[in-house]
């Protein structure tokens, strides 16, 4: 996620030529073979010549994949390849990310290829009869309609060890029209009564909420500024506050549950420099498998964070775990 400041390339909308008209209906709609195709035309760039330029820009990739691409035959989607997809974009001379932003979830692959079907949104959670019974209590019709282009989470874990905020960020993509909600469910998992406060939103409104204080559980609408349509984009942020000291128990752990692929995935945690874990561990479970598949160590940087960063991920869990150094 990238923060740029002064005056913004304009480019794109002063120089395209005639075919623009078709090129930014694509790009809004899709699908991708049929907006990668446009860009191209409308670059007057040959397939050799973007292969040059893309290794120019340290990128490797063959004539034929990029052929492949355009044709429909196959798409990005390994991390290489949507990371190629990004330098093909500058050089097209698209906006970031317009070309990423059409492609549809992952394949399946291979004998242990996740299954395809939707699943439900509380499929993922352990307590999955309390979180229905929420659910039932709002509007969960805009969830299949609406795409996961981008999430950000930043949790700040206080003194104490417990979990003090968590800041989000969304990038959500209507793939059908009428789309003006995401539902949100917060799960401490730290005992009764733990529910944070609902702050600092951006670009929505807070709508029905549905509370289990037991389980401390909690599911809230966060109702879109306007009612989108079909390839409408939406940024919205909010942040979760915990009243503290003391500060509810984090598990030494914060994950994230994707019932819907995710393109881009920032998770961040922050420890307060009074007191530093010994050992941080990004993991993943991806839907239908029983433990972590996938983890990998991660360093602490000068002001006591660490990151991870997933992409094309989904569904499935994605997290981070830490050790505090033994007394």
């Amino acid at each position: 996620m990238t923060i740029a400041a002064g005056h913004p390339d304009l480019s794109f909308v002063d120089t395209v030529p005639a075919d623009r008209d078709e090129l930014v209906g694509l790009l809004a709609t899709g699908p991708f073979p049929d907006a990668l195709r446009a860009a191209i035309k409308t670059s007057r760039l040959s397939l050799d010549r973007i292969q040059h330029r893309l290794g120019l820009r340290g990128t490797t990739i063959s004539v034929a994949t990029l052929s492949y691409w355009q044709s429909g035959r196959r798409r990005p989607e390994r991390p290489e390849s949507l990371e190629a997809l990004r330098h093909l974009e500058a050089v097209l001379g698209v906006p970031p990310s317009s070309l990423t932003a059409l492609l549809g979830p992952p394949r399946p692959r291979g004998r242990r290829s996740r299954p395809t079907r939707v699943l439900p949104i509380d499929a993922l959670w352990s307590r999955r009869e309390r979180l229905a019974t929420l659910l039932s209590r709002v509007d969960t019709t805009s969830d299949c309609r609406l795409g996961r282009l981008s999430q950000h989470d930043r949790i700040e874990v206080a003194p104490d060890g417990g979990q003090r905020s968590l800041w989000v960020r969304q990038v959500l993509r209507a793939e059908q029209d009428g789309a003006d909600r995401w539902v949100l469910v917060y799960d401490a998992e730290s005992g009764p009564g733990v529910i944070p406060e609902l702050t600092n939103l951006s670009n929505c409104r807070v709508g029905r909420t549905a509370v289990d204080e037991e389980s401390s559980i909690m599911v809230a609408e966060l109702v879109f500024d306007r009612t989108l349509a079909r390839g409408d984009t939406v940024i919205m942020e909010y942040q979760l506050n915990h009243p503290g000291p003391q500060y509810p128990a984090s598990g030494n752990a914060y994950c994230r549950k994707f019932r819907l692929p995710v393109r881009e995935y920032v998770i961040e945690v922050r420890f307060d420099q009074s007191r530093l874990p010994a050992r941080c561990q990004q993991y993943a479970v991806p839907a239908g498998e029983e433990g972590p598949s996938r983890r990998r160590n991660l360093t602490l940087d000068p002001s006591g964070g660490v990151h991870s960063v997933a992409l094309g991920f989904g569904p499935g869990v994605f997290g981070i775990r830490w050790d505090w150094p033994s007394r």
